[in-house]
């Protein structure tokens, strides 16, 4: 099956599909021909042989605005040579349990980097760029971010 993407109007219509293999496990394909395999716990019938759906939403946004940060960065001639994003999440004790709260910590690495430079490239991401954590934010999720600056 060939997934592609199609512009309407101004209006950017993405496609993927989820294909169930067994039991709770299902294999996603994103439109550019990527495969993820999803699977849940055993006590929910899953055998732990790929990420969790909701793992997948944090992993979507942590890749979302990491992307940002470090374009960003490149963009005003910061020397980059590492960003890691770590991403804690608090989810909602009832169902659905949505999430209720990510904080991402930045760890940019690189040659001389400006913090004030690191910060705007943050700030960009979360109120500008990352469409996953603002569309988040406004479902209501609280995101909050903290970063630190590794020489070299």
């Amino acid at each position: 099956m060939s997934l592609s993407s199609i512009v309407l109007e101004d209006i950017y219509v993405m496609k993927a599909s989820v294909k169930w293999i067994e039991n709770v496990r299902f294999e996603a394909e994103s439109e550019s021909g990527h495969k993820i395999a999803i699977d849940g716990p055993p006590s929910a019938g899953g055998e732990n042989k790929g990420v969790r759906p909701m793992e997948l939403v944090l992993l979507g946004v942590g890749g979302c605005t990491s992307f940002d940060v470090v374009s960003i960065l490149q963009k005003s001639r910061q020397k980059v040579t590492d960003c890691v994003a770590q991403i804690d999440a608090e989810r909602a004790d009832e169902t659905p349990a949505v999430f209720t709260r990510i904080h991402f910590h930045f760890v940019v690495s690189g040659v001389d980097l400006k913090e004030k430079l690191v910060k705007r490239a943050i700030d960009l991401s979360s109120e500008k760029y990352c469409s996953a954590s603002i569309m988040l934010g406004k479902a209501g999720v609280e995101i909050t971010h903290s970063f630190e600056i590794v020489e070299g």
